[in-house]
């Protein structure tokens, strides 16, 4: 604390000036103390003095070390561990079977444009384009239906080891099941049935927002009229330990499992019960019928999730609105994207047309610069179109659909919504305008309401989503960090409703929040990462929130406040638009590198066109792979050329610093999706190296984002759960700090995690899904940790179980059937 002398009645934060930062490390050095009793980061914030901790502590009451609640992760059984010989055979049979899946869908795109482009005229064009779209459609969706039912069969709870052969088949089923077409049926009557199709039983009435599939649809039992809003991870899987888990989710009649919560393995829920918003059901609890849980693990609350709304929602109305999903895809989407793909591929020999004559150089330099002025126009053509079409459409659409009124699910009101709300949230311009002072005209074109807007420069992150951009407001002097969720919508299982949603003035929010309608936050507020943000009880202003279920702490800190060196005047106009200028710049290399990539996969197509006569389908395969691998290296390159070819290093400082203005350029360059392709196979951690990672061996990814690469050491044998964040920063206000975070050996991240800055993992350790590991804390070895904030878990003993729920021995058969 750098003073001489602490009093034991001096508030840790207002008196002393320390940061959470500061106290995880107090704690980690009060645990490793046998003499002393444990203590965690919430014992600090709910007792921040000296003596009111002693006496938390050692009063005979439980700390909040001792949640009444908890659930603990489940050792893994004695089934072998795969070794390097495996993980190598692995990816090589994980490349041959991508590399086969490309060539097939070469050899029928072929075929399909084929006889699309053979037909004579514009109707017959068209016709064809129906027929070949709505065939591949179907098939698509089909595959991973019958490629379920061929290799597996019916999903059981087991347990077998990643990269051995039978995690081969499990992988090769769920890729084709996360990327099924079907993904655009979610929240529609047709996605219930697909469900039904690979193997879940799901009762009438049924609503799923979420978009994240379950991977072993026949281990998961929904009871009917159950609502399950966006943002759920319920896939009846897990990894643990270098092990795949499989285990059965259960959810009664008429629950509700609210937004961006996670229900692990052997998790169950009662008729009529609730789940809060950021909330997570460990593996082993149960919630009962009629009761209402929240927060992470869950715990019994008398908060009511549940939305008001009720309308008549009939089988025909579903009938009705699945048929006129399916003609729209056929007749209009399939029809476009077939004629727009066979439009662009006969454009390809016309570009070369009239190159014939001439030395191999000039033409070679023709073609490229052709090719380069096509991709100019197409690129930023379609970017404008994209823009103007997003501040016209919705506009005219959200005019049908009116605030506080109930809707029926499945009419035309709730086909304009979601048609709203897939226009308004594209990534393209969110990460172009994205932490920057162009991000607040941007979301006000879209139909935020901010004014008044206090500048800073860094408003709002790159990723802010919404149901409804005009039923969204956020107070004056108010910023965002990446992760923000508004949720407009309220949806039962047979209605919905559009709501307001207003944030305060003066607050901060900080990465991956849910932001409901009946949020009871005011103005000056600090909503930390991952918090739950309460919907019932008094206005919360002038403090700060932390944690699932929330609990207080201080707004700000002294040491925060430091670093806000330039608050107003002249010097921060001057500082303001120096990061303007740096800001602008930076966008315009994120398009330079879009538009050059672009250039450069138009180049792969006029090479594949010209190889075609002679090796068939096998060029356009061959440039699909090519695509591929060029993407990778291009933007990994791109990425590391904004940081000089270095590693980042730690920050401390205002977000007018220039090297806070550098960080942004990097996060920048970083958003790119590519390596979500790669999950689930040891290409990852290729990829992760290239982009500057210190990783491993062995290393199982079933989905993990990290934005500072460089600042991340994982260790060998590793098992990242999809879902998870290693995000080595933090900002709060003006104040921006980063720092390296290690995972060491053989160490576990659960479905849906967040690591913070400072963070050391040390070998063996676990993390339960869902969880906060707060920055600067440090998880001994072998340590189980859990929570919102996490903290040292109980061991698995019968006072900690969840009442009904032993738990069971795993199969002794590492395969089986799966």
């Amino acid at each position: 604390m750098a003073v001489e002398r602490v009093s034991a009645d001096s508030h840790f934060f207002d008196d002393l000036g320390a940061d959470s930062l500061v106290m995880a490390r107090f704690c980690a050095r009060v645990r490793k103390r046998p003499d002393l009793p444990s203590v965690s980061m919430k014992d600090v914030y709910r007792h921040p003095t000296v003596n009111s901790l002693t006496a938390a502590l050692t009063g005979g009451g439980p700390s909040e070390s001792d949640p009444p609640v908890t659930a603990s992760v489940a050792e893994p059984g004695a089934a072998e561990r795969a070794g390097t010989g495996r993980y190598l055979l692995c990816g090589v049979l994980q490349l041959l079977v991508f590399l086969g899946y490309v060539y097939l869908a070469a050899l029928a795109t072929v075929r399909g444009y084929g006889w699309v482009g053979a037909g004579s005229g514009a109707l017959d064009v068209y016709l064809r384009s129906v027929l070949v779209g709505g065939a591949g459609f179907a098939g698509l969706c089909a595959l991973p239906i019958v490629a379920k039912w061929t290799l597996i069969g019916r999903f059981a709870p087991r347990e077998f080891p990643v990269w051995s052969l039978g995690y081969l088949r499990w992988w090769l089923v769920k890729t084709l099941i996360r990327t099924s077409p079907a993904r655009l049926f979610t929240a529609s009557p047709l996605y219930v049935p697909y469900l039904r199709a690979l193997g879940a039983k799901i009762g009438r009435n049924v609503a799923i927002f979420s978009t994240h599939i379950p991977v072993c649809p026949d281990l998961l039992t929904i009871g009917d009229g159950t609502v399950i809003r966006k943002d759920v991870f319920f896939s009846c899987y897990r990894a643990h330990a270098g092990l795949i888990q499989t285990g059965p989710v259960t959810i009664g009649r008429d629950a509700l499992v609210a937004e961006q919560t996670v229900l692990d393995i052997g998790t169950s829920m009662g008729d009529r019960a609730q789940l809060g918003h950021a909330s997570s059901l460990h593996t082993g609890q149960a919630v009962p019928a009629g009761e209402r849980w929240h927060g992470s693990p869950a715990e019994p609350t008398t908060t009511d999730f549940r939305a008001a709304v009720a309308a008549d929602c009939s089988t025909g109305r579903k009938v009705r609105y699945a048929i006129g999903q399916l003609l729209a895809l056929l007749l209009v989407y399939l029809p476009l994207a077939a004629g727009g793909v066979s439009v662009l591929l006969a454009a390809l020999p016309q570009l070369r047309a009239p190159l014939d004559a001439g030395s191999s150089a000039s033409t070679g330099g023709m073609l490229c610069l052709r090719a380069l002025a096509a991709s100019f126009v197409l690129f930023f053509g379609a970017a404008l179109a994209g823009l103007v079409m997003q501040g016209t459409l919705p506009r005219l659409l959200n005019l049908a659909v009116k605030p506080d009124r109930v809707y029926p699910l499945y009419g035309f009101p709730y086909g304009l919504q979601r048609v709203v709300a897939a226009l308004t949230n594209r990534k393209f311009f969110l990460r172009l305008f994205g932490d920057s002072s162009a991000i607040v005209r941007y979301l006000r074109y879209l139909g935020y309401r901010l004014s008044p807007v206090t500048q800073t420069g860094s408003n709002f992150g790159t990723e802010v989503k919404h149901d409804s951009p005009f039923l969204s407001s956020v107070g004056s002097g108010t910023m965002v960090a990446d992760g923000l969720s508004v949720l407009n919508a309220e949806f039962s299982s047979t209605a919905f409703r559009m709501s307001r949603v207003s944030i305060g003035a003066r607050s901060f929010l900080g990465n991956h929040i849910a932001y409901p309608s009946g949020a009871r936050t005011g103005d000056n507020c600090l909503l930390a990462t991952k918090v739950m943000v309460p919907v019932d009880g008094e206005i919360r202003e002038d403090v700060g929130l932390l944690g699932s279920p929330p609990f207080a702490i201080p707004r700000t800190v002294m040491r925060d406040t430091r670093l806000n060196d330039v608050e107003s005047g002249s010097e921060l106009r001057r500082r303001l638009a120096a990061k303007n200028r740096h800001n602008a710049v930076t966008a315009g290399i994120y398009l330079l590198a879009r538009w050059l990539h672009l250039f450069a996969v138009i180049l792969i197509a006029l090479a594949a066109e010209a190889l075609y006569p002679a090796l068939g389908a096998s060029a356009i395969a061959l440039a699909g792979v090519l695509t591929l691998v060029f993407t990778v290296v291009h933007f990994a390159l791109a990425e590391r050329a904004v940081t000089g070819f270095k590693a980042q290093r730690p920050l401390n400082c205002s977000i007018y610093d220039p090297s806070f203005w550098r960080h942004e350029r990097f996060w920048k360059m970083a958003h790119a999706d590519y390596t979500a392709f790669f999950n689930g196979t040891p290409f990852k951690n290729v990829v992760w190296r290239l982009l500057g990672m210190r990783i491993g061996k062995r290393v199982f990814d079933d989905g993990c984002t990290a934005p500072e690469r460089t600042l991340v050491t994982i260790g060998d044998d590793c098992t990242l759960n999809a879902g998870t964040v290693i995000q080595c920063h933090s900002q709060e206000d003006g104040a921006f700090k980063s720092d390296r975070t290690t995972i060491g050996d053989r160490c576990t991240l659960g479905v849906g995690a967040f690591v913070h800055y400072g963070v050391t993992m040390a070998d063996g350790a676990q993390l339960a899904c869902d969880s906060f590991l707060m920055k600067g804390e440090q998880v001994p070895q072998h340590a189980r940790w859990g929570g919102n904030p996490a903290l040292l878990l109980p061991g698995d003993t019968p006072s900690t179980r969840t009442h009904g729920h032993p738990r069971r021995a795993p199969a002794p058969n590492p395969l089986g059937s799966v």
